[in-house]
């Protein structure tokens, strides 16, 4: 997964999790929209979706949240 995540242009990948079970990712990328379509196009993907499916209330979403704030 994390050479397909490379692979696919995903650098800086990070996940949090708060204690409600509330998950937030984040990653950096130069173009986000061709970067999920590399993913979405990898065998490796599909297996994790699969197997990560039970996990999760509503699936999978990428909302995409605003830079308020950058310190460079």
């Amino acid at each position: 997964m994390l050479a397909a995540l490379r692979d696919a242009g995903w650098t800086n990948y990070s996940l949090f999790l708060r204690e409600d079970g509330m998950l937030i990712g984040y990653c950096e990328t130069d173009d986000f929209e061709a970067a999920q379509r590399a993913m979405e196009a990898t065998d490796v993907n599909a297996r994790w979706q699969a197997e990560m499916a039970p996990l999760f209330e509503r699936g999978l979403s990428f909302d995409r949240l605003a830079e308020v704030f950058h310190l460079d």
